[in-house]
């Protein structure tokens, strides 16, 4: 018989007046894998923070392995043998692949770090992740590494500590292509092997059914189901999760107007190589490709944040600067993949981040109104019904898909007629991945246009008019959607 790794009973937390969890119970066999499921809100991030030492429950008792466990902060839990990968990356940008690997459990000899073994610890780490220096060199500084990069760093970490017994992965999968996650899959299993106890957060309910064994659902800070992943099906757990049936948001049928963006020949200073399409007014465009493949950078060059080193990007009848500040003048608006850094002011309020690219119409006598900031941002904020306080919450306080609307309410607000949105469901749950579906469906019903990358290639089916992949920097054709299959885009990707 299998023997408990984590036991966690009756655990509660409050936050003021709102409970997060309430009388939380969960069980983690050794050698198995664990699903948490849940939407935005639901309370998986306060329970995986919990075990991991980051806060402290107000009721309620874990064990692990048997023993009473309560570690009063990280590094205790690290020093007990409990890893966690938070969705939101937590590397140090400004160090060194090596560093960042060993943080906070740097080898040391007579009170000096040892170099040597900190190489070759944080080498150890990346193979037991299936990659290597060549990837990721020890002495690259992460801050220059793509965000999938990071990522892997940030896993890497995790499987740093030579005695993990528990191991806690939030959203993994939200940067990393394909072949990276296959790797990644592949590790897990491997722990599991070893005995390892292992808690994965997805809201991929495929990724569930690929690796986990167990499966416990969140809802509103309470367990609601829990079970074997394989004596269930998809549709009972979206149910469990929302509530509810789940309606599967598909695109209408689309009306394409005159051509709104034209990209010929565009090369950046590394990626892209070549991309050449056209967007219509009234489609969505999908980008198809494997992390690396200049999917991201095609859009900083559309946007002006990149140097473009050949080519043209036309928006209707314009030609001219590439900066941010006029493409935006222009009717483009960019999305970014990373909202915790670059999409969102996350300190600032809901209404200053909605309105701060577009002040003008706010203003009075020559000063913000903060009467008209308040009533424009309560307008985005029922349209988009997004759930927030009310508009002076700070953004931090904001679940993630309530986060991506303020991104994506931002835009609406500058009335741009393009709109560049870069893994615009990243991280998010079943509902709120729905509804943004659904809104991108509505804008272009309004004339809008949408070009749209996204990691997961049935998203790329279901919400896009044509989908071109990017392979090695270089854009292929766009092509109907409908005449296309995940795995022929799978295969196109990987250069097959």
């Amino acid at each position: 018989m299998t023997v408990a790794r984590l036991v966690a009973r009756g655990v509660s937390k409050r936050f003021g007046d709102a409970r997060v969890l309430d009388d939380v119970s969960l069980e983690v066999r050794s050698g198995s894998v664990h699903a948490v499921l849940g939407e935005n809100g639901a309370g998986k991030s306060t329970l995986m923070k919990i075990l991991a030492g980051a806060l402290g429950a107000d009721a309620g008792t874990l064990e692990l392995d048997g023993a009473p466990y309560a570690p009063s902060d990280p590094r205790v839990a690290r020093e007990q043998g409990v890893a966690i990968v938070y969705q939101e990356l937590s590397v140090c940008p400004h160090l060194t692949v090596a560093e960042n690997l060993v943080l906070g459990a740097e080898p040391a000899r007579f009170g000096w770090i040892s170099r040597g073994a900190a190489d070759a610890r944080a080498r150890r780490a990346l193979a037991a992740l299936g990659a290597d220096t060549a990837r990721l060199p020890l002495a690259a500084r992460v801050g220059d590494l793509s965000t999938a990069e990071q990522q892997l760093v940030e896993i890497a970490r995790a499987l740093s500590l030579d005695d993990c017994r528990l191991l806690i992965v939030d959203e993994p999968t939200s940067s990393l292509g394909g072949d990276d996650v296959e790797r990644l899959f592949r590790t897990l299993a491997t722990l599991r092997s070893r005995g390892l106890g292992i808690v994965y957060i997805s809201h991929f309910l495929d990724e569930v059914r690929a690796v986990a064994d167990d499966y416990t659902v969140l809802r509103d800070g309470r367990v609601v189901e829990s079970g074997s992943v394989a004596a269930t099906t998809n549709d009972a757990l979206v149910a469990a999760m929302a509530g509810q049936a789940v309606e599967r948001a598909t695109g209408s049928a689309r009306t394409r107007g005159e051509v709104l963006l034209t990209v010929h020949e565009l090369g950046g200073e590394r990626r892209p190589e070549r991309a050449s399409f056209s967007l219509h007014r009234g489609e969505v465009l999908g980008i198809a490709g494997l992390v690396g493949s200049g999917r991201t950078e095609l859009f900083r060059a559309l946007f002006g944040l990149d140097p473009v080193r050949r080519g043209e990007v036309r928006i209707g009848a314009y030609r001219g600067p590439a900066s941010p500040f006029e493409r935006l003048a222009s009717g483009v608006g960019l999305v970014s993949e990373d909202r915790a850094r670059e999409g969102l002011a996350l300190d600032l309020s809901v209404s200053e981040n909605l309105t701060l690219s577009r002040l003008a119409p706010l203003v009075s006598r020559g000063l913000l109104s903060p009467e008209r900031e308040q009533s424009a941002a309560e307008r985005w904020l029922r349209e988009l019904d997004v759930k927030a306080k009310g508009s002076s919450q700070r953004v931090r306080e904001l679940s993630g898909g309530n986060q991506q609307k303020v991104a994506l309410a931002r835009l609406l607000h500058h009335d741009v007629d393009v709109l560049l949105l870069d893994e615009p469901t990243r991280g998010i749950d079943v509902r709120s991945r729905a509804e943004i579906h659904r809104l991108i469906d509505t804008l272009c019903a309004q004339g809008k246009a949408v070009l749209m990358v996204s990691s997961h290639l049935d998203e790329l089916l279901q919400v896009c008019d044509r989908v071109a992949v990017m392979h090695r920097g270089v854009l292929g054709p766009a092509r109907p959607a409908r005449e296309l299959t995940e795995r022929e885009l799978l295969h196109e990707a990987a250069g097959a």
